[in-house]
């Protein structure tokens, strides 16, 4: 093998021999542009309007780094390789921008729920769209006085959501809370239930006012959720904030004896003070001296207990029984 295509071979696979001397100047703009904007790019985020950023930055990243090539290297493959990069962020631009006008913003009441709840948790409207087409693009009506369960007797089949209105929940006649627009009807059964399991609501749910909800039914949007793992997540912050809702919203209906309110948060802190008072609170009152009798014949006098009682002591035996047992004869001893 001859000298020179050896050195061409050597070339081709160590590359080109250590620079000796750097360039004394630096590259013109067309490079320094170019350079920047495919950095943007890479910082592009999810979704098509993630993708649509990502490659439009990327795009006019190529078309410099091809000017680049052509007018100031005059390399042609520099020029080729930034070319095609080109014409591939070109036509995914050309797609994102198709679906993202296919996919309008949706009106009247599911559009107010795409800007209350899904548009702040970044979805976008094509993102959006397979929720509304789970739901049949249908929003439903309740009116005054109609249950939308009923306790122990409605299967728990669908997860809705409140448009508009207002839904009083009760527990045994019993009322318990509202429910306000843009909340579901029925996310602590939709989490408290795996997706093979059945059951009933607990609750009943009765609307006080005309009532507008959007429903979703359990299999479906189940299947939805697992197949879009973006969808599945904004799912599961919505649901996980409307039963914390919820739930704070009950820490102020529920009281202990004494008026102490119970917070959810802590509930292991409260479960002692019942029939207690509490730490800070005032000493109890003495009660009334119980009335004078005769003192069991034998056996010391009971120590008095630390603290206040949990409860009335037990009544103490007749007076009669308590004579017999004074004058029972003691056990031989051994």
């Amino acid at each position: 093998m001859s000298g020179g295509n050896w050195s061409v071979l050597g070339g081709s696979v160590w590359g080109p021999p250590p620079c000796q001397d750097w360039a004394p100047r630096t590259e013109d703009g067309l490079y320094q542009l170019g350079s920047a904007l495919l950095s943007l790019g890479l910082m592009g985020g999810s979704g098509p309007a993630g993708g649509l950023y990502l490659f439009s930055l990327l795009l006019g990243g190529f078309v410099c780094q091809a000017l680049w090539g052509g007018l100031s290297v005059c390399g042609g493959d520099v020029l080729t390789w930034a070319a095609l990069q080109g014409a591939l962020c070109l036509f995914r631009v050309g797609g994102l921008a198709l679906r993202l006008l296919r996919a309008p913003l949706p009106h009247g009441e599911l559009g107010e729920l795409y800007r209350a709840l899904f548009r702040p948790l970044g979805a976008t409207p094509a993102e959006f769209r397979p929720v509304v087409e789970a739901s049949g693009t249908r929003v439903w009506t309740l009116h005054e006085g109609d249950a939308y369960a009923l306790e122990q007797a409605t299967p728990i089949d669908q997860l809705s959501l409140l448009l508009s209105g207002r839904v009083r929940v009760s527990l045994d006649g019993q009322f318990v809370q509202y429910i306000f627009p843009f909340q579901f009807l029925d996310s602590p059964e939709w989490e408290a239930l795996q997706p093979t399991d059945e059951g009933t609501f607990q609750v009943t749910l009765m609307a006080e006012t005309d009532c507008r909800y959007v429903a979703w039914r359990r299999c479906k949007l189940q299947a939805l959720l697992e197949r879009d793992r973006y969808l599945g997540r904004i799912f599961a912050v919505l649901l996980g904030n409307d039963i914390a809702d919820k739930l704070y919203a009950l820490n102020e209906r529920l009281f202990i004896k004494h008026g102490l309110i119970l917070d959810i948060r802590l509930p292991g802190l409260y479960f002692s003070l019942e029939g207690r008072e509490p730490a800070s609170g005032p000493a109890p009152a003495p009660g009334p001296a119980p009335a004078s009798g005769p003192a069991p014949a034998s056996g010391p006098a009971p120590a008095p207990a630390h603290g206040p009682a949990p409860g009335p002591a037990p009544a103490p035996p007749p007076l009669a029984d308590r004579r017999d047992h004074a004058n029972s004869p003691s056990p031989p001893g051994p």
